[in-house]
């Protein structure tokens, strides 16, 4: 089973909202998923970014692939380093 952690829409019209979630990378971008990890707001100014770095770093860890949205909103929290820094402690 292949894994990704990837955004999943919600909100309004035109009014989008995303949560990152951690899903099979078979179902379908809004459909079923494993687990929650944060949310990510682009509406807002400034935008809105939460994200669980204990369960992200997890997810890498397990062998979770990111989507590129994803890994670039990962790089600004600085949960890629935190990855990476997991890895070469191993």
């Amino acid at each position: 089973m292949a894994v990704k952690i990837r955004l999943r829409r919600m909100g309004a019209h035109k009014k989008p909202f995303y949560r990152i979630v951690v899903a099979d990378s078979r179902s379908p971008r809004d459909g079923k998923f494993i687990e929650e990890i944060g949310y990510y707001n682009p509406v807002s100014n400034p935008k809105e970014i939460k994200i669980d770095d204990e369960k992200a770093v997890k997810w890498l860890n397990t062998g979770a692939q990111p989507t590129d949205t994803v890994k670039s909103l990962f790089k600004k929290n600085g949960i890629m380093e935190k990855f990476d820094a997991s890895k070469k402690a191993e």
